[in-house]
């Protein structure tokens, strides 16, 4: 029984999807206060062997808002991971951002990460 129990865990394990990022930090560069809204694309890749599913994405600041490819994603195929950032009414400056992705995959969390400098009008 013990070794039909390893079995089936290993065979599952094998079948486990694995994201990986084209890239995962942005950095927006220089923008100027009075154009406050600027946007950017993750794209992934399942490199797994099963479907991958994004459960969730966290902001670290209600300034920044992610939108993720919704459907499972094959392997071998990608999806998106979209962030805006929002520096209406935010101080001119550097920022650095957090988005938290908790997914199905090997590694169930993974971190990207936008940058930039908001110039005063």
């Amino acid at each position: 029984m013990m070794l039909l129990l390893l079995g089936i865990g290993y065979t599952f394990a094998q079948n486990k999807a694995e994201i990986k990022f084209d890239k995962t930090t942005h950095n927006f560069g220089t923008f100027s206060e009075e154009d406050p809204i600027v946007t950017c694309t993750f794209t992934f890749t399942n490199v797994g062997k099963g479907p991958l599913v994004i459960h969730q994405a966290i902001a670290s600041c209600g300034c920044t808002v992610p939108k993720y490819t919704q459907e499972p994603i094959l392997p071998g195929k990608t999806g998106t991971v979209t962030v805006t950032y929002n520096g209406t009414g935010r101080y001119p400056g550097h920022f650095r951002k957090s988005i938290t992705l908790r997914t199905n995959a090997e590694t169930e969390m993974i971190r990207l990460y936008i940058e930039g400098e908001m110039t005063a009008k």
